[in-house]
């Protein structure tokens, strides 16, 4: 899976090492109304989380720099993108995080012009939630080479730790940065092209969900032995709410 705009669980669509967009969901279902009220469809192709009501976390790989940008539609509070109750929302500007260079450091935020009043989606803060077993959700193809998505699908995914997933994908996986997630063996589940951008997130302790990954790139969509991967929120969680503090929110 390569990093795009369109992943859900697994990535990319050709294997190439650079940002591209490439996700949606395999091997999902249909999400509920309502069951995860924090998901944003970009009009660029790519899934988001509402990091606040007005800030949307997404993948670097997604925009294009940092600055002023009111060329982005937001689009939340519905499963089925055609509802006539989906909120849609400009944005204002872009922060693209600092030093991306396609490597690594798959994350952006994006102001909205107004709040999106639904839920939000809190990070990880720490690597104690980066193992087990995942959710990963977006409106990208269902199937490698596939159309998006109408309707949010959802798909879980277990963790696959890194020198597993090193194996996989050699010097171009950055383990400080990014965790992997996927049927290693059968393939099958992922993410895929539309999907990149949207969030890998499971229960906390306390049962809330909370978000371990953004959709950031792999090898194709749900191959055997090509995870999916994910920038690892947790990493970057303290360097997020700085830079939200400074597009004020």
């Amino acid at each position: 899976m390569v990093p795009g705009s369109a992943q859900a669980t697994g990535a990319g669509s050709d294997g190439a090492p650079d940002p591209v967009p490439s996700p949606k969901i395999v091997g999902g279902e249909k999400a509920q109304q309502g069951e995860f009220p924090w998901m944003v469809r970009l009009s660029m192709g790519c899934g988001g989380a509402l990091y606040k009501q007005d800030v949307v976390l997404t993948a670097a790989h997604c925009v294009e720099g940092s600055g002023e940008n009111t060329e982005i539609e937001a689009v939340g509070g519905v499963t089925d993108l055609s509802s006539p109750d989906a909120v849609k929302v400009n944005s204002t500007k872009v922060l693209q995080a600092p030093g991306y260079d396609g490597k690594g450091k798959d994350w952006a935020l994006i102001k909205l012009e107004k709040p999106i009043d639904q839920p939000t989606l809190p990070l990880a803060t720490s690597a104690d939630l980066n193992e087990g077993d995942f959710t990963v959700a977006g409106w990208g193809a269902d199937k490698e080479g596939g159309e998006q998505q109408q309707n949010l699908l959802k798909v879980d995914v277990p963790f696959v730790d890194d020198a597993t997933c090193g194996s996989a994908y050699g010097s171009e996986l950055t383990p400080e940065e990014e965790l992997c997630a996927g049927d290693l063996e059968n393939g099958g589940i992922d993410s895929c092209q539309g999907d990149s951008g949207g969030p890998l997130f499971r229960k906390d302790e306390a049962g809330e969900f909370v978000q371990v990954g953004i959709v950031s790139w792999g090898d194709g969509c749900a191959r055997p032995g090509k995870p999916g991967v994910y920038t690892e929120v947790s990493t970057f969680a303290a360097d997020i709410e700085k830079a939200a503090g400074e597009l004020g929110a």
